[in-house]
């Protein structure tokens, strides 16, 4: 069942939901955060939406400010709140305006966007979600072509249903802590671009 307004709904009444029991957590955890790292609590960034377009991405703030790679800004309780994707909460908002959706590919970097090969770029004809079908695929631990690929998938096969079930795995994978980074790297490394296939080689066999 592929519906748009029931997709809407969900997101409108989940979201709403989930800020109302997450109130006291999420209290919780910005006095946590304010005590532990000082101001701001939340970490704001522009990323993109769908079809592109830019809106402001809010999480909970996991990394003290200064030089040094993501590794090793990443506080403590930074890297507890990535594990049980406690930082991502905020999202809600994020969902509860129409930004983005429960299930959809996760939003990214702008400066990914002219990185993309056309059907790459395919990730953004939907909202960008928390959680997607890549997410509860191998979430950070698989690798940029496979993540798309699956990115470019959910957007052409989607259903409501889908998406219930995609939120049931991603319960399951939250609890098992699977996936939360890639090798070597706090989350992700760069996506630098697809690498390019060398055009064939004529064969010059009189």
């Amino acid at each position: 069942m592929r519906s748009p307004r029931l997709k809407r709904l969900i997101d409108v009444v989940a979201s709403a939901i989930g800020l109302l029991v997450a109130a006291v957590p999420m209290a919780v955890i910005a006095l946590a955060i304010r005590v532990t790292m000082g101001a701001p609590v939340l970490f704001r960034q522009v990323r993109p939406g769908q079809d592109g377009e830019p809106f402001e991405l809010i999480k909970f703030r996991t990394m003290r400010d200064g030089p040094g790679d993501d590794a090793s800004r990443l506080t403590r309780l930074g890297r507890f709140l990535r594990s049980t994707s406690l930082d991502e909460l905020p999202e809600l908002f994020n969902v509860l305006s129409g930004q983005m959706s429960l299930v959809g590919p996760r939003p990214l970097l702008m400066s990914y966007l002219d990185r993309y090969s056309p059907d790459q770029a395919r990730r953004h004809e939907v909202k960008p979600g928390i959680t997607g079908l890549a997410q509860v695929e191998g979430r950070n631990a698989v690798d940029w072509e496979e993540r798309f690929r699956l990115d470019v998938c959910y957007v052409d096969t989607w259903s409501v249903p889908g998406d219930i079930a995609i939120l049931l795995r991603t319960l399951r994978s939250v609890l098992r802590r699977e996936g939360i980074s890639a090798e070597g790297h706090a989350t992700m490394p760069e996506f630098t671009g697809s690498p390019v296939e060398p055009p064939p080689t004529e064969s010059t066999e009189p």
